[in-house]
């Protein structure tokens, strides 16, 4: 084969993926135009630049709560998923329990069923228990759809996982909890923490449990989003969009910064 040949399906295999880039991020930058244009609707080419939106979004109360609404669910959601999911993944690698496959695929049914559906049956059973919608059932719903990340890339860690490492941390007198501690938990930490940053960004932009879940005196933020372009449909809607984004990529660039992305290219 030619040094020729070899370059074009080098170039062809650049230019497909460039391609692929471009599309899904093209969305991204129609929203960004969107949220710096000065007109109250989407125009090409864009009249200007301004941050009038951004403005109006830090501005209004509600957004503002909803915000951080939002952020202190999605942490909550984010340890109780780590912590659930992480034990789950565990005990079904490790356990020898009867049925671990069928209890893997029930874990993981949450992906299966329409969000919609998960947040009207858990709305059902607030009702009949008489809750009124309290926080913490938002956090139970959110969490129950975001184990299953968490369970899904720890299992994966733990498919390729060398017990003969853990075997020779307890032949030289260490104890199981410090096996666990000090050999275990740095091995499979990969693995539960990237499950945590997609625990958190799924409970962040959750929308159709939110819709069923929100308590009374406070809504999320994509509720909140919900509601206002039912009434207005403005660059603030693109300035929200872009924070959720920036927050989105803020998490991952501070995964790379404390762990490295390295050390989940073999999930």
């Amino acid at each position: 084969m030619s040094a020729r040949s070899v370059d074009a399906g080098r170039l062809a295999y650049y230019a497909l993926n460039g391609v692929i880039i471009a599309f899904l991020l093209a969305p991204i930058a129609i929203v960004a135009v969107f949220a710096l244009n000065p007109t109250p609707y989407i125009s090409f080419p864009p009249v200007g630049v301004t941050g009038r939106w951004f403005v109006k979004f830090f501005a209004t109360d509600d957004f503002m709560v909803a915000l951080w609404l939002s952020l202190r669910v999605a942490v909550v959601v984010l340890l109780l998923s780590m912590l659930i999911g992480g034990a789950c993944a565990l005990a079904l690698a490790r356990g020898r329990l009867p049925g671990a496959r069928f209890l893997t695929a029930f874990f993981m049914s949450p992906l299966m069923l329409p969000a919609i559906l998960t947040g009207l049956a858990l709305f059902q059973v607030f009702q009949l228990a008489e809750l009124d919608r309290p926080v913490w059932g938002l956090i139970v719903g959110h969490t129950l759809v975001a184990v299953p990340y968490v369970l899904r890339t720890t299992l994966a860690v733990l498919a390729n996982f060398d017990t003969r490492v853990e075997e020779v941390a307890a032949s030289l007198g260490a104890s199981p909890a410090r096996v666990f501690l000090e050999v275990t938990l740095p091995l499979i930490r990969p693995g539960v923490i990237a499950g945590g940053i997609f625990a958190f960004i799924v409970s962040f932009d959750q929308f159709p449990i939110s819709l069923f879940l929100v308590p009374p005196k406070g809504e999320t933020l994509p509720v909140v989003l919900f509601n206002y372009m039912k009434f207005d449909l403005d660059g603030a809607i693109a300035a929200a969009s872009m924070v959720s984004i920036l927050l989105a990529l803020s998490v991952v660039l501070l995964l790379e910064r404390v762990i490295g992305l390295k050390a989940y290219v073999k999930l």
